[in-house]
């Protein structure tokens, strides 16, 4: 190489001196290459042309020897290779994204630099849609932070405790101080899986562009993207952390992703290599093939073996309904609360399947009560159905179309039952409910219809029964709660009757009207301390978390207020709440401003207890 570099030198310089020449500068070139040896006349006869032959080149002296040094001699076992280097064999079964990681062509970002999004502020309901202020926690403690939403990791007793929980952890905001944003959306996003809201969690992942998550947000991202049916909504994820993770449904998910990308010959390799090797259960790979096999123009047929399948778990159960398989019954025979939640908002799933977990995600605030109406509009208008949602369907429509006395009745015979896991039913009537007139003759029934109204939060409607009941019931109980405009204290007299008639276990319904009241100051100090005493309540001893949550009221801040609400609501049932508990709760989110949700949480606890 050096040789062909001096001679590149020479020709250079050559082509320089013709140009040069010109001015007849002096001559860089060595001795003796500056004067050639003159060119003879031509003769006045053509001679003949002389034949190439080889001539002896002179001997050159040593004056004008070019001195070239040499090589030094390199021991190929001096040569430092790079640590794990590959075999053949690994490298021969490596993919394509392990050799783009090992020969970094990998991108480390998907995004161009001047479309890439700002982690300041990540959510995605703005404080103009109903959320809460941007800057709400930015100047909380991030160990706090941190604690009220890592504590929180299941369903809450209260509807509406769950409708504001979700409202907070949705909101844009900025991160603690000191806390990591991917951190802080990982949080959330785990928050917001725990508590059945999947589609709210995979829109805070999806606020933040992919080449910024972290392990915990693309775990709690991929969970999100499974119980929403979204397979390959994950892949830009995926595709660009590529092998960083080892587990199989990682591995299923980059094949299936591969598909999508064009890629089909690789994918199906990839995924027969999975079943021949026991990557994963053979269901599993069964139905990634059926999966990514839609990708493809060859389609090839893959047959579902689920006789040796004992159990169903989020990811057979997300893509069997996205590729439209139908799982067997004997596995769903008891579905767990997850599949309930998840059936009841998929898309995909036909409206009699969506029926069998709307009590659930109504009853826990997952669905609204115009989301359950239009649920069971639609199965009305199927033709010749039968079954339990069928004759529910049909009972509604005869609930918002009767006489007012069919009209009840129809009502009376959706919500069934009195237990708790009614009042997904209640949910379902609330607007049913808010059509009748407020009558003496429907009386009894008020405690049902006020309850079904403030279910979906129709407050004005139910106080028009407020003529209609009687002082001390638990018809009145709800609406002293639920009224929005309260300015006079609760008598004495009405609520002695009220605690008189309780008939409800430990009497719980009692225990909750005398803390709620006391929280929403519809009852001076005196009446409350009197009124707990007769029940049985402190509502004056408290624990590291009722001065935590106070502690965030006294500071107004609503946000935090609402973290720490959720996290003191944990259970399936209101025989998880307490008095105390639910006198903290209420009184801190009446003090900063979210009077309209403690009232709803309020009137729910003394309806559901």
């Amino acid at each position: 190489m050096r040789a062909a570099l001096l001679a590149g030198g020479a020709a250079l310089a050559l082509s320089s001196t013709f140009v040069l020449a010109q001015s007849a500068p002096e001559s860089l070139l060595p001795p003796g290459f500056d004067d050639p040896a003159p060119t003879p006349s031509p003769s006045p006869t053509p001679t003949p042309r002389p034949t190439a032959t080889s001539t002896a080149a002179p001997a050159p002296s040593a004056t004008n020897t070019p001195v070239v040094q040499p090589l030094p001699e390199l021991d190929v076992a001096d040569i430092e290779l790079p640590p794990n280097l590959p075999s053949l064999e690994e490298l021969e079964a490596m993919d394509t994204d392990e050799l783009d990681e090992l020969l970094g062509l990998k991108p480390r970002y998907d995004i161009p630099p001047a479309a890439r999004r700002s982690l300041a502020e990540v959510g995605v309901l703005a404080p103009e849609e109903g959320g809460f202020a941007t800057a709400s926690l930015a100047a909380q403690p991030a160990s706090l932070v941190r604690a009220a939403l890592a504590g929180t990791r299941g369903p809450l007793v209260s509807r509406w405790g769950h409708i504001l929980l979700r409202r907070a952890l949705a909101s844009r905001l900025a991160a603690p101080e000191g806390m990591d944003p991917v951190d802080f959306a990982a949080l959330r996003a785990a928050t917001l899986n725990s508590i059945g809201e999947y589609t709210a969690a995979r829109a805070i992942a999806q606020d933040i562009d992919t080449s910024n998550w972290n392990g915990a947000l693309t775990g709690a991202a991929l969970d999100a993207y499974v119980a929403t049916g979204d397979i390959v909504g994950a892949c830009p994820a995926v595709q660009l952390q590529g092998s960083d993770r080892d587990e199989a449904r990682w591995q299923l998910w980059r094949s299936i992703c591969s598909a999508f990308a064009g890629q089909g010959v690789r994918a199906g390799t990839e995924l027969s290599r999975a079943l021949s090797r026991g990557t994963a259960p053979a269901i599993d790979v069964l139905l990634a093939q059926r999966y990514a096999g839609a990708a493809g123009s060859g389609r090839r047929a893959v047959t579902l073996e689920w006789g040796e399948v004992n159990e169903i778990t989020p990811w057979r159960f997300a893509v069997a309904t996205a590729v439209g398989a139908e799982i067997p019954e004997n596995l769903l025979a008891d579905p767990e609360p997850y599949y309930q939640r998840v059936a009841a908002v998929a898309p995909m799933l036909a409206p009699m399947a969506r029926a069998a977990g709307a009590d659930r995600a109504g009853r826990e605030g997952i669905l609204s009560a115009s989301a359950m109406v239009d649920l069971y509009s639609q199965i009305y208008a199927i033709e010749g159905i039968e079954g339990p949602a069928a004759e529910t369907a049909t009972s509604l429509r005869a609930a918002y179309v009767g006489e007012p006395a069919a009209r009840l009745a129809a009502m009376q015979e959706i919500w069934g039952a009195s237990d708790s896991s009614a009042y997904g039913r209640l949910v379902l009537t609330a607007y049913a409910a808010a059509r009748l007139r407020p009558s003496e003759d429907l009386a009894d029934a008020a405690p049902q219809l006020i309850a079904s109204m403030l279910a979906a939060g129709l407050d004005r409607d139910a106080m028009e029964w407020a003529s209609v009941v009687e002082q001390g019931s638990e018809a009145w109980a709800l609406l002293a709660l639920a009224q929005p405009d309260a300015r006079d204290s609760i008598g004495g007299g009405p609520l002695d009757s009220f605690i008189d008639a309780d008939e409800s276990s430990g009497q719980r319904k009692s225990r909750f009207l005398v803390a709620a009241l006391a929280g929403l100051g519809r009852i001076d100090g005196d009446t409350a301390q009197s009124y707990s005493d007769r029940v049985g309540i402190d509502l004056s001893r408290q624990t590291k978390w009722m001065r935590t949550i106070e502690r965030a009221a006294d500071v107004d801040n609503p946000a935090l207020v609402a973290l720490l609400a959720g996290l003191g609501m944990q259970g399936e049932g209101w025989d998880r709440m307490t008095a105390r508990h639910l006198f903290h709760i209420v009184s801190a989110l009446n003090r900063v401003g979210l009077s309209a949700e403690a009232r709803m949480i309020a009137a729910e606890a003394v309806a559901r207890a």
